[in-house]
């Protein structure tokens, strides 16, 4: 009973051993590759494949996805003699199964080194003060030397991005004080600017102000002038209506007597006044004759009439 327990264990373990060997399921996105008595036979791809026992092993396997490798850091040596830890990722394809197998013997490990290799050479030729803003054109560098080297392999090189790029700590201080003293030269840039600009705009509302004063001091000169013009001429007016008139009355019956009586009347009156504001007087030969004066007066009125 137990031999043939063990009889049946032992046909359990070949038959499965023999299935295994026979059936081979690729999964998705993966290639095997068959070789024939040692010998490249064929590659197979996701399914069900059968070989033949004995003959056909499956000497290699290989995944078709995209897939991401880690670059370890590494020294690099910029143009200006600085040393600068550099790591990255890289992203690569396998697409032709075989010649991933017979290429090279590990193409992963080939391609790291060629890329630790390539991104200290493209370090090499920038100073550190750019190695920041280069970022991309290293990555594109690395990325085409990678590409021509892999190609032969049956390796798609897809895309590499620098991950951090590490300056010694002096180096990085040094850097930090110069960044600093940029900040504070922009400050006082800015500030010198604004300054000048306030002196500008209160320059210039000073100006402003000055003409503006000017513009209404000459308008107010100009409506005074107006004003001033516009009382001569209402005088003017009044005077000459008041002549007028006076010419008017003297013509009307009785207005030559009135005229000398005022005459008269004037002439005592500020004569008197003279006498009063003065102690020294130059009296006329003919004061006492008032008739010949207003005799005198009235010729003037009678002149000025026929005028």
């Amino acid at each position: 009973m137990e031999s043939n327990l063990l009889v049946f264990v032992v046909i359990a373990i070949a038959a499965i051993w023999f299935f295994k060997r026979v059936i081979v399921i690729v999964p998705q996105q993966e290639a095997r590759i068959v070789e024939k008595l040692g010998k490249y036979s064929k590659t197979i791809n996701a399914g069900l494949h059968i070989l033949v026992p004995f003959l056909d092993r499956v000497a290699y396997r290989h995944t078709l996805k995209e897939q991401s490798l880690d670059i370890p850091e590494q020294l690099c040596i910029t143009r200006d003699n600085v040393q600068v830890g550099v790591d990255g990722v890289l992203y690569l394809q396998v697409l032709d199964a075989e010649r991933a197998s017979y290429g090279i013997n590990d193409y992963i490990m080939a391609i790291i080194q060629l890329a630790q290799t390539t991104l200290r050479s493209e370090v090499g030729r920038i100073d550190l003060d750019k190695s920041f803003e280069e970022r991309s054109n290293i990555n594109f560098a690395v990325v085409s030397e990678l590409d021509k080297a892999s190609d032969p392999w049956g390796v798609k090189v897809l895309r590499y991005e620098i991950k951090n790029i590490n300056p010694p700590k002096d180096v990085l201080e040094a850097m930090e004080k110069q960044m600093r003293a940029e900040r504070e030269k922009r400050a006082v840039i800015l500030n010198s600017e604004g300054d000048r600009d306030a002196n500008i705009n209160q320059a210039e509302g000073q100006k402003q102000k000055v003409i503006k004063e000017s513009e209404a001091k000459k308008q107010q000169q100009i409506n005074e002038a107006e004003g001033e013009g516009s009382a001569i001429l209402t005088v003017a007016q009044a005077t000459a209506e008041g002549i007028s008139s006076v010419a008017a009355a003297i013509k009307a019956e009785g207005g030559s007597e009135a005229v000398q009586l005022r005459v008269a009347e004037q002439y005592i009156g500020e004569f008197g006044k003279l006498a009063k504001e003065g102690n020294t007087l130059i009296i006329p030969s003919n004061l006492s004759d008032i008739g010949s004066v207003i005799a005198s007066a009235m010729t003037v009125i009678k002149h000025n009439e026929d005028k």
